[in-house]
Formats: C-alpha cells, sequence, structure tokens
C-alpha cells in the first residue's frame, strides 16, 4: 500500500512513541527488522528524522505492511488489547483517506482495501472522550514534576481549588483555573529544561526562525512541545488544546461573541486533562532528564 504523509507522520508517531517509548538503537533494531542494516551512533539523526527516512524508503513495499504489523502485533499487547484497538481505530481514522483500513480478528491484522473514504465523525469523537474520561489516575502529584517547591505548593493549591470548584458547579473556575495551571506547569518545565524544549521541532520560531522566548510561547505550543519530546500522550494533547481553546473564555467579551455556556461535562474534560498531564509528565520527565 501507498500512504499519503499524514498517514506517514501517525505511523511514526505509533512507532516512536505511542505503542512503546523507542529509543534510538531500538528503532534501528525495529527497522533491522524490517530488512536494513543500520548501527546507532555518533551523527545519528534525531529520532523522527531517522524514523521519517525509514517510513519514506518502504512506502508502496510489503515491508511497510510488515511495519504496520509489527508495530501493532497483539502479542505485544497481551493484557491490554483495548489499548490496541484503540490505537488501530486511531489509525483507522488516517488510513481511511488512503482508502485503506487495519481489521484485528483475535491475533491475526489484515489489511481492507476501501472503495470510498469512510468516515464516522461523530461516533469516533464521542468514543474517544468517552475513554479519556474513564481514564483513572491513582497518583497525582505535581511534586514528581521536579518543580521549584514553592512553584508545586501553588499547583497543589489550585488543584485542590479546582476540586472545590468542580463541587460547588462552577463550571467556568475549573476550566480558567484548569488552563492557566497546565500552562503554569509546561512553563516551568521549560525554564528547568530549556535545550529539550528550545530544539524541538515544534518550538514556535520569529520571523527570522529563531525560537521565541519561553514568555513569548502560547499554551498551543507548549502543549505540541511537550507532546513532541514525549512528555504526554496524543490523546492528551488533542484535549489539551480543547481545554485551551475553552480557557480563552476568561475574556468576557470572547464568551458573549461565542455564546459559550460552560457546562458540568465541559468542566470534567478540562479537569480530566490537567490530571492527564500532570501523571503523564511524572511518569515520562526521565526521558529529557539526560
Amino acid at each position: 500500500m501507498i500512504l499519503s504523509k499524514k498517514t506517514l507522520e501517525k505511523l511514526r508517531e505509533l512507532i516512536n512513541e505511542e505503542t512503546e517509548y523507542r529509543s534510538g538503537p531500538k528503532l534501528v533494531e525495529f527497522f533491522n527488522n524490517l530488512g536494513t542494516n543500520d548501527s546507532y551512533g555518533q551523527g545519528f539523526p534525531s529520532r523522527w528524522k531517522y524514523t521519517d527516512d525509514k517510513l519514506s524508503k518502504i512506502n508502496g513495499t510489503p515491508e511497510l505492511d510488515k511495519c504496520i504489523r509489527n508495530v501493532l502485533a497483539p502479542v505485544n499487547f497481551i493484557g491490554n488489547f483495548q489499548k490496541l484497538d484503540e490505537h488501530i481505530r486511531d489509525f483507522n481514522q488516517y488510513l481511511t483517506f488512503d482508502k485503506w483500513k487495519v481489521l484485528r480478528n483475535q491475533a491475526e491484522l489484515t489489511f481492507q482495501k476501501l472503495d470510498k473514504v469512510e468516515i464516522n465523525e461523530e461516533i469516533q469523537g464521542k468514543n474517544s472522550e468517552n475513554e479519556f474520561l474513564r481514564r483513572e489516575f491513582k497518583d497525582i502529584d505535581v511534586s514528581h514534576l521536579g518543580l521549584e517547591g514553592a512553584v508545586s505548593d501553588v499547583l497543589r493549591h489550585r488543584i485542590k481549588e479546582m476540586e472545590k470548584c468542580f463541587s460547588a458547579e462552577s463550571s467556568l473556575a475549573v476550566i480558567l483555573l484548569a488552563g492557566s495551571t497546565l500552562e503554569g506547569i509546561l512553563l516551568g518545565l521549560a525554564i528547568k529544561y530549556p535545550r529539550q524544549f528550545n530544539t524541538s521541532n515544534a518550538s514556535p520560531k520569529d520571523g527570522t526562525g529563531k525560537v521565541k522566548q519561553f514568555h513569548d510561547w502560547n499554551l498551543s505550543a507548549f502543549i505540541d512541545v511537550a507532546r513532541e519530546i514525549g512528555l504526554i500522550q496524543h490523546d492528551t494533547q488533542k484535549f489539551s488544546h480543547s481545554l485551551r481553546d475553552f480557557r480563552n473564555y476568561i475574556h468576557p467579551f470572547e464568551q458573549m461573541s461565542s455564546g459559550f455556556k460552560p457546562r458540568e461535562h465541559t468542566a470534567k474534560i478540562c479537569l480530566q486533562v490537567l490530571k492527564a498531564a500532570i501523571y503523564e509528565i511524572g511518569e515520562n520527565i526521565n526521558k529529557i532528564r539526560t
């Protein structure tokens, strides 16, 4: 099969981050299993560039089919086939524009050629949202993020405040606090790990191509960089952008012109986004500490 650039980008995310985090040596091993003979050492390109180059070379060959089967191999998801099916469903949203579809029958993966692009936006979006809201986080502790003690104290207080606001059905307060708290966390991490944030492909640039100072970054940029350097997952990135949009209603005239009316459901999503981000950053922070 021949896949579009957008679908290959999604496949790269599945290989590099989403199914498991693959370091440079792991990526070399992954693609060597597809017939290449690379070695990892000095001068190795970024993980993203290496994967992009490899996928570009095998696009339209039988090795691409094997690549997809390997990254979505059911044997790698024993005990968590629900997660595998989420990956397949998410990937199929891209594949459909190439008129292909991945199907799983027990431990067997097959490819179906489509006659037309199949989109069921409402069902897919609703399922994705429900799955995100069902996630449970046992240990949400900002101290795991490694930020300064005074900052962690402020963040801890804000989270307690948000939970009180949610219980009191103060939805707008939850939305605004969640957005500003997420931005505070990501700014704090950027200040502590400037090299990792500044060298990300997603870092915002000025007119001369120079990376902007952190105080000129918006929440959208912080979210995308956090995703690229492996701090948060794809679904958290997606719903974080929804939180960012809602947070813009801190301006009364913006809320009035849009007719936005904060609901408990919206507040629940925003609070879940913040919890997911804190949990995932705590789990992945060691990736950028080296």
